[in-house]
């Protein structure tokens, strides 16, 4: 995946939102997302994401992240979804808080 990004933020409030996100996304950790355009996307965290820089189109640096999701029993399987279409984390195991 590049450094490219459809969309990224600048203000501190934006920011503080994606690492809010991303600390509920646990390595190992099984989620339900709920995107912001009302479907939803079930899997594994392959690894807690990292908020970065990336450029939008227009060039504009800024922040934003990405979260891989699979599913060990279809191991061809996997999804990545943008931290900043995510509007819910649902924990479908106990792993919140498991990992330091």
């Amino acid at each position: 995946m590049g450094r490219s990004a459809a969309h990224v933020y600048t203000e501190p409030s934006q920011i503080q939102h994606l690492e809010a996100l991303v600390s509920e996304l646990p390595t190992n950790g099984h989620v339900n997302l709920e995107l912001k355009d009302g479907s939803s996307c079930e899997g594994v965290v392959s690894e807690r994401p990292n908020v970065q820089v990336f450029r939008d189109p227009d060039e504009n640096e800024g922040i934003n992240g990405v979260v891989r999701l699979e599913r060990p029993a279809m191991p061809a399987w996997e999804r990545f979804v943008w931290l900043d279409e995510i509007a819910r984390v649902i924990h479908l195991d106990s792993t919140m808080g498991s990992e330091n």
